[in-house]
């Protein structure tokens, strides 16, 4: 089956939540990629773009996560998660989408599936659909189409989901099962979960490397399996144009731990 990176071309992405990374100074960005290596990401996959920093081609990181990846936990080595993490606080995270995110009806049909997923899980914060009315919400993550095929999202900080997630307007030509995989995909990112198999691409997508590891940014979760497969988690780097958009059991049970 055609496998496709989940990822955007880097330029194209338009994130509309003020909770995002915004252009920084040259400081701020020096600052983020020596963070980064620090915390054992390559430096070539590290990438910027309009002034935003990213990492693992589909997240971008501001200078308090790339702070935060920095501070290790030792006790609480928890698939595989990043350091950031939504805190106990966030007991409604709201996604914008519909009008606001220009979603067409396979999109919304799709995001309302990605919902159903973690809510059907029983975790610690709950997941609504909002369109424009944030009110009762403890954390929004805006909900976006943009260019190209795939998606992209980043990582929590400060306890807070990341604020945006970017889906491809390319994606229209495959079924709901599989747009429901990627908005799926790229929440899970902003709840703090890496790629399933970040430390080898080329077993979801035919080929490439190590994203970066370092003990700091991809912590094994426990109960998950340590490896990885084609089909074996929504987490893969890469998807096939025929996705049903559910989590497989390792997902949930990596979800069900951290949350």
């Amino acid at each position: 089956m055609k496998t496709i990176v989940l990822a955007l071309s880097i330029g194209i992405f338009a994130y509309g939540c003020s909770s995002d990374p915004s252009p920084g100074s040259a400081e701020e960005q020096e600052e983020i990629i020596d963070n980064l290596v620090q915390a054992g990401f390559p430096a070539n996959d590290i990438l910027v773009s309009d002034g935003v920093v990213y990492v693992g081609r589909d997240a971008a990181v501001s200078l308090v996560a790339s702070r935060e990846m920095l501070e290790v936990d030792s006790s609480e080595e928890e698939q595989y998660r990043t350091n950031n993490l939504v805190g106990g606080n966030v007991g409604t995270i709201c996604v914008e989408g519909g009008e606001l995110g220009g979603f067409s009806s396979k999109f919304n049909d799709a995001l309302n599936g990605a919902i159903d997923n973690y809510n059907q899980l029983g975790l610690s914060f709950g997941v609504q659909r909002i369109d424009g009315d944030g009110s009762g919400c403890d954390a929004i993550i805006d909900g976006n189409v943009v260019g190209g095929t795939g998606g992209s999202a980043g990582f929590p900080s400060g306890g807070f989901p990341f604020g945006a997630i970017n889906i491809g307007s390319g994606l229209e030509q495959f079924s709901t099962g599989t747009v429901e995989h990627v908005i799926t995909h790229e929440l899970g990112h902003c709840v703090g979960m890496r790629h399933s198999d970040f430390f080898d691409r080329s077993i979801s997508c035919g080929s490439g490397g190590n994203e970066g590891d370092g003990g700091v940014g991809a912590i094994h979760i426990p109960g998950t399996p340590t490896g990885a497969s084609v089909g074996g988690s929504l987490m893969n780097s890469c998807f096939r144009s025929g996705e049903s958009g559910d989590f497989t059991g390792s997902d949930v049970t990596a979800l069900q731990t951290l949350y």
